[in-house]
């Protein structure tokens, strides 16, 4: 290699070292140099609440469904045709009012037959102490005779229990239904003859999560609505399960409610509001404040003209508003609107709402 080829590389490398080392220089006096015109962030606009004390009544928000006070399915204990049949289908009826009558000629003629047979075992018996006195007969034949005697009552006994069941009669008062049979059917203990229904009281059936089992008494007073009905009714906890279901961890629950103007149908839906504790120092705050984090949540408090990060718990909640256990103190500034922008200690211009 010549001398001159060796000098060009020798300046190629200077100039490439000084353009290099010019760039690093141009750079650190970039960063150094303060930027033109620079002043504190400006102010964010949000709009924020006066967080006061208030009244505040805890509820559960359940579905029931509404049954009968009392309902059955009429039917008979023994097989036989209809003789009569002595209600109208959708009528009231009372209790014990006869309700559907069956033959019974055949089992009268077998209570006269045990009649008669009665009578003779009854002269048979009384014969049998007159000899046994005389000691013309042995006391092993005079207990023959009054076994005959109260075997034959017995008879009698079973005959009128079974032609009692070919009356059939109301159990209870109520509505009766749409009838299955017609007179002349033949029905056996399996046929069901018509529904009956007392709906004077209607019973209110739902369940309420473990959680608040604990809180549900005999005699707290629920309100529930039905579809159709734009009433409010209350009924009355009258009896609880015993246990709470492990399938479902829920605890079964039945109110009771009159129903003189019988609005209320059993089998009906029921939406349901069980109240739960009240307290007269809550502390409410619009549900649009609240920020999810992995740890639970958050809400920014304004204050001396910074939003401030705090993370709270929550309790129960309304339509709009969450009420917050801890975090949070009476009289606090609560920003509402544009909080997902917000960071810790961001300067903001609060624009009170009510």
């Amino acid at each position: 290699m010549n001398k001159k080829r060796i000098f060009i590389i020798i300046i190629s490398l200077a100039v490439l070292v000084g353009l290099i080392i010019y760039r690093i220089n141009a750079n650190q006096s970039k960063d150094e140099k303060p930027t033109k015109g620079a002043g504190p962030s400006k102010e964010i606009s949000v709009e924020g609440k006066i967080i006061k004390k208030q009244y505040f009544s805890d509820f559960l928000t359940l579905s029931g469904s509404m049954e009968a006070n009392e309902q059955i399915d009429l039917q008979s204990e023994v097989s036989g045709i209809i003789e009569s049949i002595n209600f109208d289908e959708g009528k009231y009826v009372s209790r014990g009012q006869i309700l559907i009558r069956l033959n019974d000629v055949e089992l009268r003629a077998q209570l006269a037959q045990a009649k008669t047979r009665n009578t003779l075992a009854s002269e048979n018996q009384r014969r049998a102490k007159l000899l046994l006195e005389k000691e013309a007969i042995s006391q092993e034949e005079f207990d023959i005779a009054t076994a005959d005697y109260r075997t034959s009552q017995s008879q009698i006994q079973i005959i009128e229990a079974q032609l009692s069941k070919t009356v059939i009669r109301a159990p209870f008062s109520g509505k009766v239904g749409l009838r299955n049979v017609s007179k002349g059917s033949y029905i056996t203990p399996s046929t069901i003859i018509a529904k009956l229904v007392n709906t004077d009281q209607i019973k209110v059936t739902f369940s309420i999560p473990e959680k608040y089992a604990h809180m549900v008494k005999v005699n707290n007073v629920i309100k529930f609505n039905v579809q159709g009905n734009p009433n409010d009714f209350n009924a009355r906890v009258y009896a609880t399960e015993p246990v709470v279901e492990t399938a479902t961890r829920t605890l079964l629950v039945k109110a009771i409610t009159t129903n003189n103007s019988n609005q209320l149908i059993p089998g009906t839906f029921a939406d349901i509001v069980f109240p739960l504790e009240s307290t007269n120092d809550a502390l409410l705050v619009p549900a649009e404040a609240l920020i999810p984090i992995q740890n639970g949540k958050k809400i920014f408090v304004y204050k001396s003209g910074k939003a401030k990060e705090v993370i709270v718990e929550i309790g129960s909640r309304t339509k709009d508003d969450i009420q917050i256990t801890s975090g949070i103190s009476d009289g606090d500034t609560i920003l509402t609107t544009g909080v997902m922008t917000l960071k810790n200690d961001s300067p903001v211009k609060v624009v009170l709402r009510k």
